[in-house]
């Protein structure tokens, strides 16, 4: 027998009419992205300079004539209070992400694993719909939903135990300190675990049904199914969403500590992050601070930055088919 032969056709090349029409088609994306994403960035001048506005004067005229060179001087205004204050502001940002970003993975991929398995299509809508709601309200709209709940005269909390003959909890002052860390990973999970849900349940849909076939004819069960087929099928999308969280390690929710807790002096333990502080800084200094919420924000950015490379890298070298880099 003659062996055949096979045959490759040729990748024809693309003419110069058709880059010109895909760069046209990709004009608009270009542009949004050099005016709001690039073009910005030219004030991260402003983190190395003692910016002080001119009357009169523009934007251009105030960062290069009228405001001089500070160097790193800027940065250290992250570092300025006592020990004990930036300690403080670390350890909130970094713990409460850490917890945020391991229970962004594990609840939702919990909850889109058990709407996959809901036979009903109208319940699972419905499940869908009311875990992803909370995701669209703003923290202002939260925060005062949390009031109503925690305030000390007519929170419906502080109602409940005055009825059980208990005196009335003061939830915005020290005396409820110890309570509010879990009270704002609650409010950050029951607002964002929607979402996320949704991220995987849509990587779940996308999974072989075939595989599933298979494996109930082999007499696999719910959990040998959900083990050796969804998770591994959704793995990549799980480590994807992980590293990206990672960016954002140094960085929070700003609406979340400032909104929910008023901002209320007593509970500064428990809220003050970065942004937190940052923004206390812009509002109860003297003078312009412009350079240092400058410096504040290109720093957590790089570190942000880093973050992910380091954890792109750690992927690459546990798990190479996992990889994004």
């Amino acid at each position: 027998m003659k062996k055949s032969k096979a045959k490759y056709k040729k990748t024809k090349p693309v003419s110069i009419r058709e880059s010109v029409e895909m760069f046209i088609l990709s004009l608009p994306t270009l542009i949004w992205y050099v005016l709001f994403c690039y073009l910005p960035m030219f004030g991260l001048l402003i983190a190395f300079k003692r910016y002080r506005p001119a009357a009169g004067r523009g934007f251009l005229y105030s960062l290069f004539v009228n405001s001089e060179w500070a160097g790193l001087d800027n940065f250290r205004f992250l570092f300025a209070n006592n020990k004990a204050t930036t300690i403080r502001m670390f350890v909130n940002t970094i713990g409460y992400n850490i917890v945020f970003i391991l229970l962004s993975i594990l609840l939702p991929v919990t909850f889109a694993i058990i709407l996959s398995n809901i036979k009903s299509q109208k319940l699972a809508k419905v499940c869908q719909s009311a875990m992803f709601i909370p995701y669209f309200l703003s923290w202002v709209v939260v925060g005062y939903f949390v009031y109503a709940f925690l305030s000390t005269d007519n929170g419906l909390i502080n109602h409940m135990l005055v009825q059980m003959g208990r005196s009335p909890v003061k939830w915005y002052q020290a005396e409820a300190l110890p309570a509010w860390p879990f009270i704002l990973v609650l409010l950050y999970i029951w607002k964002n675990v929607g979402y996320g849900m949704v991220i995987y349940l849509a990587a779940i849909k996308g999974i072989d049904q075939t595989l599933y076939e298979s494996a109930v004819i082999d007499g696999a069960g719910k959990w040998q199914q959900v083990k050796y087929i969804t998770l591994p099928q959704i793995k990549r999308i799980i480590v994807i969403m992980f590293i990206l969280s990672l960016g954002r390690i140094f960085n929070s929710d700003f609406g979340l500590f400032y909104q929910t807790t008023r901002n209320s002096s007593s509970l500064t333990p428990a809220f003050l992050t970065i942004d937190v502080y940052l923004f206390n800084a812009l509002f109860s200094s003297t003078r312009p601070v412009y350079g240092y919420i400058s410096a504040g924000g290109l720093l957590q950015s790089v570190l942000g930055c880093l973050t992910i490379l380091v954890a792109a890298w750690i992927v690459k070298k546990v798990d190479p088919e996992s990889a994004i880099l």
